[in-house]
């Protein structure tokens, strides 16, 4: 049977509902493609936190793509509420990226200055003033920074939003249909070839996460895109026993969601798709989490769970059109941002199949050397 759409999106997770959202609203006919099922992989298990101020730390392309995606999401939120009537859970009552040595203190203190070029209201607290904003802290935290703009939504919901909308748009989604190869003819994509038969269109874009370098080999593009597994937990208490998201300068975070779970991460384990959650990993997040936060030993134990982040030689996302095959383009390698950068990602490469080539994503192109791994 022939199936013709204008663009295929090969992966149903946050960047390709992303996409799909911003192509079918400008009318293109548009089908996602997923081997599993919508938001099965990272898109489900992050913990949503929209940390841009907090992630990243010094200027630069990333940082200022995620400062305009965050800006996006009350946007986003009323709009994808509004199509689906799906509530993405968008919660903005700022993070406490904290500190537990003078050492590192005294390194977010200078944080604080730089990223009060972009936010008046970002604050630095004594160890006194943060524990009036966050009672539950131990003592042993010495300071911190408080960004009134970082937030966090539930990843999944926000994922079937974008992926809903896009449908609503007239977008088809296909899921347990797994990409084998792509079509090319004369220096220009035609089509994939699928496990339930052939897609002809004249782009395509791979939004596969940390599984995109094995599909673009078949391109003979060698992207430096590799996997990482994080490990989390959540709790409940009968009262909140904390308010905003705290993050940890040992990359430890809480995130306390509306429902009274707290989301407790995450760690790093690299070049694996393995997601079996250990008692290592979960054993060194419960130590972090209860110096950070003593009470928290007394919380109710929920659920465990762990999701593949797509991360990158440069720790920058690839986000462009394939050097030699014309209507190719990729959106992948978003590591620990991918549910922040989601809005932004949809936007640009929509523009990018529509010939708008933002100056922002030369730092993104896909033939970039990488000259360092880290």
């Amino acid at each position: 049977m022939y199936h013709s759409y204008d663009v295929a999106i090969i992966g149903g997770g946050i960047n390709g509902a992303s996409i799909a959202y911003q192509l079918s609203k400008r009318g293109k006919k548009v089908i996602i493609l997923e081997k599993e099922r919508l938001a099965c992989q990272a898109s489900s298990a992050a913990a949503g936190m929209l940390a841009a101020q907090a992630e990243i730390e010094q200027d630069g392309p990333l940082f200022q793509l995620a400062i305009k995606s965050q800006a996006m999401f009350p946007e986003v939120s009323n709009e994808l509420f509004d199509l689906t009537g799906i509530d993405i859970e968008f919660v903005q009552k700022g993070m406490l990226k904290v500190a537990e040595t003078e050492e590192i203190a005294f390194e977010l203190k200078k944080q604080t200055i730089f990223q009060k070029n972009w936010d008046s209201n970002i604050q630095w607290l004594d160890s006194k003033e943060i524990r009036e904003m966050e009672p539950a802290l131990s003592p042993r935290v010495s300071g911190g920074i408080f960004l009134p703009n970082d937030g966090h939504v539930l990843s999944g919901k926000l994922t079937q939003g974008f992926a809903k909308a896009a449908n609503h748009y007239g977008a088809e989604i296909r899921e347990n249909t797994e990409v084998l190869s792509f079509l090319f003819e004369k220096g220009q994509v035609k089509g994939v070839k699928t496990t339930n038969g052939v897609i002809h269109c004249e782009q395509v874009i791979v939004a596969t996460g940390a599984w995109a370098r094995k599909l673009m080999m078949e391109s003979g593009l060698n992207i430096h895109v590799f996997p990482v597994k994080g490990e989390c937990f959540s709790v409940k208490t009968d009262e909140a026993l904390i308010n905003r998201t705290i993050f940890s300068d040992k990359r430890c975070y809480l995130v306390p969601k509306r429902n009274g779970e707290i989301y407790i991460g995450a760690t790093m384990i690299e070049d694996t798709f393995d997601r079996t959650v250990t008692l290592g990993g979960i054993a060194t997040l419960i130590e972090r989490v209860v110096q950070l936060v003593p009470q928290i030993k007394d919380a109710e134990w929920e659920r465990v769970w762990s999701g593949i982040r797509p991360q990158t030689g440069d720790g920058l996302p690839y986000i462009g059109e394939h050097p030699e095959w014309k209507g190719l383009f990729v959106a992948a390698g978003h590591f620990r941002n991918g549910i922040l950068l989601s809005p932004i990602t949809g936007k640009l490469v929509a523009d990018l199949l529509d010939g708008k080539q933002d100056s922002l994503l030369s730092a993104f192109q896909l033939e970039r050397k990488i000259e360092k791994a880290l």
